[in-house]
């Protein structure tokens, strides 16, 4: 070789092996080399034994996946660029045209609008159940449904299903479940052994790494866990024909959160309840909306499976309160700022209408959702407090 070009590119220099260091390293490829072309014929990706192409994974992808599997419990996970993906890659894998879809009222909205639009478009129905009403289930479930999905607590109004009976009906029915685990994150709760007797568990578990794993705010991903191999191995086939890859700096950098990651749950777990106590005293909620209060639907449930909760809670304003105070009284906080999403370091605040929100709303009136982040929890109340008279006014 001649040229400094080539040489450059091809160039004969290797590192000694032997390095290491706290931080896994970042393989970054599209392209991956062969060593022959036996290898390159008999080199295979499905069960991580081997590298084909980056979009199937590196080193750095499958310790991320082999380390959320551990955190939820499962055997195997799949990672995916949101957690919306994660919902729609179980969806596409397990569902066709004439199956129908169960999904909770209080479940993430883009999940119930995937199933309105795309799902439908395909052949796909859904229908939407009471978390809270297994009778009401039960009486939904007809020879083409496929599969349930469960969110606990619910997304903005937090009810807690009775996990467990849910499970054991659908097993009774022959269904596949699938648990939106955001919000327990692997720690509140193990989805894949909820009675603790490594029986009862939901078939997957999917979660936005976007919060609590990633806990910076700045990144999107997904996942999805399983423990039966075959499931996995359906869910694997679909990731790879739809070409879901993931950028090895995301990974490294949700690789860097995972060990302060119950560090931040619990902390801004702390912080969530002493502002929620400080808002059940105002006389301007209705009601409180957090798993660990008795005021919250589905709070026994909540209390016979956890003792952690996720740093977020909303709470009902009295639907006499005008929306210009409400604006006011929003606008005017200066540690919360609005914005989606949660498990960030900056506390957030966001106003839903319930009317818009639910199939049949619980109550009237605004919900107000807090989303705790890393600031001082006796800051956060000041913070309300300075604002509450905007709300009040």
């Amino acid at each position: 070789m001649t040229d400094l070009t080539t040489r450059l590119i091809h160039h004969p220099y290797q590192p000694p092996e032997g390095f290491d260091a706290v931080m896994p390293p970042v393989h970054k490829a599209s392209t991956v080399i062969f060593p022959n072309v036996a290898a390159l014929r008999q080199r295979q990706w499905r069960d991580k034994t081997g590298y084909t192409y980056g979009l199937h994974g590196t080193p750095t992808t499958f310790i991320l996946e082999e380390r959320i599997a551990t955190l939820e419990g499962g055997l195997q996970t799949l990672l995916v660029p949101s957690g919306l993906a994660a919902i729609s890659l179980v969806n596409m894998a397990l569902l066709r045209s004439g199956d129908e879809v169960l999904i909770p009222d209080n479940a993430y909205g883009p999940n119930k609008e995937l199933a309105r639009h795309e799902l439908a478009r395909w052949g796909i129905t859904h229908r939407l159940y009471d978390p809270l009403d297994l009778r009401g289930l039960a009486g939904l479930i007809t020879p083409a449904t496929r599969l349930i999905w469960i969110e606990a607590a619910g997304s903005v109004t937090m009810e807690f299903p009775d996990v467990p009976a849910l499970l054991a009906l659908a097993r009774e029915r022959g269904l596949t479940t699938a648990l939106d685990n955001t919000w327990g994150a692997g720690l509140a709760f193990n989805p894949f052994d909820v009675l603790g007797d490594g029986a009862s568990g939901v078939d997957i578990s999917v979660q936005a790494l976007t919060k609590f794993p990633s806990g910076g705010g700045d990144i999107l991903m997904g996942s999805v866990t399983t423990r039966e191999f075959s499931l996995h191995h359906t869910l694997k086939l679909s990731h790879m024909r739809m070409g879901w890859g993931m950028g090895a700096n995301d990974v490294e950098l949700v690789l860097r959160s995972l060990p302060s990651m119950a560090l931040r749950y619990d902390a801004q777990d702390a912080s969530a309840r002493a502002l929620a106590s400080w808002w059940a005293a105002q006389p301007e909620v209705v009601q409180l909306l957090h798993p660990a209060f008795a005021s919250c639907p589905g709070h026994a449930n909540w209390q016979a499976l956890c003792t952690r909760a996720a740093g977020l809670f909303s709470v009902v304003l009295d639907a006499r309160i005008e929306q210009v105070k409400m604006d006011a009284f929003l606008n005017g906080l200066k540690l919360f700022k609005l914005g989606y999403s949660w498990a960030g370091p900056v506390s957030l605040v966001v106003p839903y209408d319930l009317v818009t929100l639910r199939q049949r709303p619980s109550w009237s009136g605004t919900v107000v959702r807090f989303a705790l982040g890393l600031e001082s929890a006796a800051d956060l109340i000041a913070d309300c407090a300075q604002a509450l008279p905007l709300l009040r006014a």
